[in-house]
This record gives structure tokens, sequence and C-alpha cells, in this order.
């Protein structure tokens, strides 16, 4: 089968005899040599994924994207000179036809999942990913579908909620035990202050856990303090 031309972006031509796919050309922004280097090996594993750049902050990606010309780009977020949120904007409004994931371990924060996807991400996903599943996330969000971790998707739906402390549903022991655990206490502390058993402790925090949407007694501190939960 003769090789296909493809056209792409304004005149850049790419050759591909892949089954007559084209190749996806991806770019790589983080301020982590060795993760990029991680990726870009990842990348070398996919016949239709071409490793075409890297980036150690958002200011050098939006410096390399004119001549790079990436369809996907795996950006981090939290990185000197200019941050990825920052950074997805600015090469959005300059080059739209660039779709860009946020891709990034800070796996508890609801305000940066909302930034990055208002900015124009088309997709948030955490580093502990998969290489296939990253793989098949960068052909999704290259077709010009969005592309969210489980995670991400539930961090957005609670940041879009609005609720209120009775909303929760918490008992007064919960929510004693709650402004024990935001105190730092473990569950042996807990169960010693009130006079409980860690048993019963532990049963509580877990509970707590569900009804505040939590994974971690971090979050759920964090929780407890955004609804004043307790004093």
């Amino acid at each position: 089968m003769a090789p296909t031309f493809h056209l792409y972006g304004q005149g850049n031509i790419i050759m591909t005899e892949i089954n007559d796919t084209p190749l996806i050309r991806v770019m790589i922004v983080d301020d982590h040599q060795v993760i990029r280097q991680g990726f870009a090996m990842f990348l070398k594993a996919f016949p239709d994924l071409e490793f075409v750049g890297e980036a150690a902050n958002g200011q050098e990606a939006i410096d390399l994207c004119g001549k790079m010309r990436p369809d996907v780009i795996l950006m981090d977020m939290k990185m000197p000179l200019i941050d990825g949120v920052t950074a997805i904007r600015s090469i959005r409004q300059e080059h739209p036809e660039i779709n860009i994931i946020a891709l990034t371990s800070f796996t508890d924060d609801k305000q940066l999942v909302q930034a990055a996807l208002e900015a124009g991400a088309i997709g948030y996903l955490f580093k502990d990913i998969s290489i296939n599943d990253l793989a098949m996330s960068i052909r999704t969000a290259h077709s010009g579908t969005p592309v969210l971790s489980v995670e991400a998707t539930r961090m957005l739906i609670q940041s879009k909620t609005r609720r209120t402390a009775t909303d929760f549903n918490l008992s007064v022991r919960e929510l004693e035990v709650l402004e024990l655990v935001v105190q730092g206490l473990n569950n042996t502390q807990i169960a010693e202050r009130l006079t409980i058993s860690r048993s019963t402790i532990k049963f509580h925090v877990s509970s707590i856990l569900g009804k505040l949407g939590a994974t971690s007694r971090t979050e759920a501190a964090s929780i407890a303090h955004q609804y004043k939960l307790v004093t």
C-alpha cells in the first residue's frame, strides 16, 4: 500500500505508512526532566504517536508551539515562570487546533481541575495513569473528544455543586470526630480523647469520608474548613 500524505494545520505535511493513519504529534511540558524523558520513551511504544518536542515550563511551551505544531500537548500544571493553566489559555488562543491534556500529580485540587478546563484543556488526567490508557486518551483528545479521569470528573461535579453544612448529614458524634481529624489527631488519639474504641472511631471516620465525598483525611479537613463544619 502506498504511503498517504495528510495535511495538518498550516501546511505541515506528515507522511505515514501505518495503515494510512496520520501520526499524532505530541509535545511534553513538565518541569522535571526525568518525567519528560519517561513520557518520550513511552510514546515510542505506539507507532501512531510521535514525540515532537518538550518544554520545561509554560513559557517554553508557548514559544515552541508555532515551531513544533503538535496535535496534542501533555501539560503539567505546577511549573516555574508560567504555570500550566496560563500556558493552556495562551496556547489555545494562538493555536486553537492544538488539543491540550492537563497531566498532573495533584489529585485533590478541585479548583485546578476547573481552572484547567476553563482555560481550554480538553482533558485532565493524573500521572499514575497506565501507558495504554494514556495512549488512548491522546487519541481521544486528538479526535476532539474530552478526556477526564474518574477522579477529576468527581471533583469537577463537587466543585459545581453548591452544598450547605446540613447537606452532609453528619451526626453529632461524627462532627466531634471530624473536629479532631481537622486538628490532626489519629484514630488512637481520637479514641482516647472521646473515650471510645478505635474500631468505633475507624467506623466514624469511614462514614465521614463517605458523606463528605472525600478520599482522604486531608481532603475531609479541607471540606470541613470550606463549609465551616467545625469550629
